[in-house]
C-alpha cells in the first residue's frame, strides 16, 4: 500500500507495476465504492496479467467516506473527485515518492460510475499526461463541459441491459473527440452476469495496450 499526499488529503492506494510494464492505469471509483471494489480489483488483476501497471486509490478520505455513506453527496461532487484524481495523476507522472519507477510511464485512467466523470475531467485537465481512458458503466454525462476537451481516446463500456446509462454514454460519445461505445450484451449496471466482467477486462486491456 502507498499513500498519496495531496494539498487537501492523504489518500491510500494499492500500486502494482509488473516487470516491463508499458504504462500504468489509475482507477477512479465512484458511487460509494472504494479501492477494495472486487469488480475493479478483478479488472486490475487482468491488466497486470497483460503487462499493465495499476494504481487503485480512494478519492475520499475515511471521514469523507463515512459522511458520504449517510448523505451520498460527495460521490457526486465531480469537482472534488476530479481535483483529487488530477493530484494523483501529477504524482504518478513525476514518480511517486514510494514508487519512483512510475515516472515517465504512460498513464491511463479507468473510471467506474461517477468515477468515470472524474476520469474524463482529469483527462481534460491534463491532456499531456493522459494517454487513454476507459469507462465501465460510467456517468460521463456528469463531466459536462469537459467532454469536448478530452484529447485521449475514450472507450465507453456499458451493459446492454443498463438502458438509461447506455443512453447517457451514447450522448457523451457524440461530445467526445475520440471515443467508442462497446455494449456488453446481456449485462446490467454492475456486470455481475457470467462472463461480463471478463469481457470488460479484455476490452480494457486491449484499449490500453493499443494507446499506452
Amino acid at each position: 500500500m502507498i499513500t498519496l499526499t495531496l494539498p487537501d488529503a492523504e489518500l491510500p492506494g494499492d500500486l502494482v507495476i509488473p516487470d516491463g510494464a508499458r504504462g500504468v492505469v489509475l482507477f477512479a471509483h465512484g458511487s460509494g465504492s472504494s479501492r477494495h471494489s472486487p469488480r475493479n480489483r478483478a479488472v486490475a488483476e487482468g491488466l497486470n496479467a497483460a503487462g499493465i501497471g495499476t494504481l487503485l486509490i480512494d478519492l475520499l478520505t475515511e471521514p469523507e467516506e463515512e459522511a458520504d455513506r449517510v448523505t451520498a453527496a460527495l460521490r457526486f461532487d465531480i469537482d472534488l473527485l476530479t481535483r483529487r484524481l488530477v493530484g494523483a495523476v501529477d504524482g504518478l507522472a513525476e514518480g511517486l515518492e514510494a514508487a519512483p519507477h512510475t515516472a515517465g510511464l504512460p498513464i491511463g485512467l479507468f473510471g467506474a460510475s461517477t468515477g468515470a466523470a472524474a476520469a474524463l475531467g482529469a483527462a481534460a485537465a491534463r491532456p499531456e499526461k493522459i494517454a487513454a481512458v476507459v469507462s465501465r458503466g460510467g456517468r460521463p454525462d456528469l463531466a459536462g463541459p469537459s467532454l469536448p476537451q478530452v484529447q485521449a481516446p475514450v472507450l465507453l463500456l456499458v451493459g446492454g441491459r443498463d438502458t438509461e446509462v447506455l443512453e447517457l454514454n451514447e450522448q457523451a460519445h457524440r461530445s467526445l473527440p475520440v471515443s467508442e461505445v462497446h455494449v456488453i450484451s446481456g449485462a446490467t449496471h454492475l456486470f455481475e452476469e457470467p462472463g461480463a466482467l471478463e469481457e470488460v477486462t479484455a476490452q480494457a486491456a486491449d484499449w490500453f495496450n493499443r494507446y499506452l
